[in-house]
């Protein structure tokens, strides 16, 4: 069974309308209301105004600049063909090359006309006003993303939990049959969640952030922490004990992935395992000393995967 989207939706009511509404204003070309529409329909709120000023801009400049030159040239197609080396490059430099097709549409009404009047203008821009308000009206409604969101953190989650285990796991048994899959999947979730946040926040004409949004951002900050961590356990040459303490904190952090914040009970048993390592004595080589140091790189990044926890909301503890 195959899934029709909202958008989808808003156009098969949309375009219907917009021509009842231009007929019953007994507009010229009423026909071209739907297609104004069409084209207006939008993922966003704030993309659908975006959308609309572009359009509703570009259509002025089009019927100035094609009003002129039908007039002091002829209504002929080559002038159309001029009128758009002319206007084309205006709107790229405008920023608004979203107007060039709508544009289009009034211009080669005005060249069916074959004459240029007050009327005429008057019927483009009802006829342009209806199309694109017709559009935005519909583009006020906007489902809510929440549950798509809460899904993809859920999974998030749950591949960051598999990843932490692997490692811990790593570390105390120095086992490795991980195929690895959870890797590849959390870079596209966090693509996909990014994308899904980016909408909701422009679906919000009065709201530049969204929880969603900064929740993501963080994740996959630490996402990348734990892409470093992984070829970096690989060189670390520690002792049984050493092995034991670090990957019993990964095992913690792989039962504690959630939402809330409780980084601060863990950066104080890092701080534990950094005191207990400290004690130790200092390597006598060089092998040891970078065996060491590999270590302690380790111990830096588990703490900045802590510290971007920490500082996305107030802790929970």
């Amino acid at each position: 069974m195959f899934k029709v989207g909202s958008r989808t939706i808003k156009t098969a009511i949309g375009a219907p309308v917009a021509i009842m509404i231009a007929q019953a204003l007994q507009l010229d070309n009423a026909i071209s209301a739907a297609i104004l529409t069409i084209l207006c329909i939008q993922v966003t709120r704030q993309r659908s105004l975006q959308t609309a000023w572009y359009r509703f801009y570009a259509c002025m400049i089009g019927i100035a600049v094609a009003g002129l030159l039908f007039e002091l040239i002829a209504y002929n197609p080559l002038v159309i063909g001029l009128i758009l080396i002319i206007f084309i490059p205006i709107t790229v430099k405008l920023g608004i090359t979203e107007g060039i097709i709508t544009s289009t549409v009034i211009i080669l009404h005005l060249y069916g006309e074959g004459a240029l009047s007050v009327s005429i203008v008057l019927n483009e821009i009802v006829l342009l006003t209806v199309g694109l308000g017709v559009a935005l009206i519909l583009n006020m409604y906007m489902p809510s993303l929440d549950s798509e969101l809460e899904k993809i953190r859920d999974e998030l989650e749950e591949n960051f939990s598999k990843i932490l285990r692997e490692i811990a796991n790593y570390l105390k048994t120095g086992e490795y049959y991980w195929s690895g899959h959870e890797i590849t999947e959390t870079a596209r979730l966090i693509e996909d969640a990014n994308e899904l946040a980016s909408r909701d926040v422009e679906n919000h004409l009065l709201r530049r952030h969204h929880p969603f949004y900064h929740y993501f951002h963080m994740r996959e900050k630490q996402f990348d922490i734990l892409e470093r961590m992984l070829p970096l356990i690989s060189r670390v040459d520690a002792t049984e004990d050493e092995y034991n303490y670090i990957g019993e904190l990964f095992e913690e952090l792989a039962d504690h992935v959630h939402p809330g914040n409780t980084a601060v009970k863990y950066l104080e048993k890092l701080n534990q395992i950094r005191k207990k390592f400290n004690k130790e004595d200092l390597p006598d080589d060089r092998e040891t000393f970078e065996q060491r140091a590999n270590l302690y790189l380790l111990l830096n990044e588990i703490e900045q995967y802590l510290i971007l926890k920490r500082s996305y909301k107030k802790s929970d503890i």
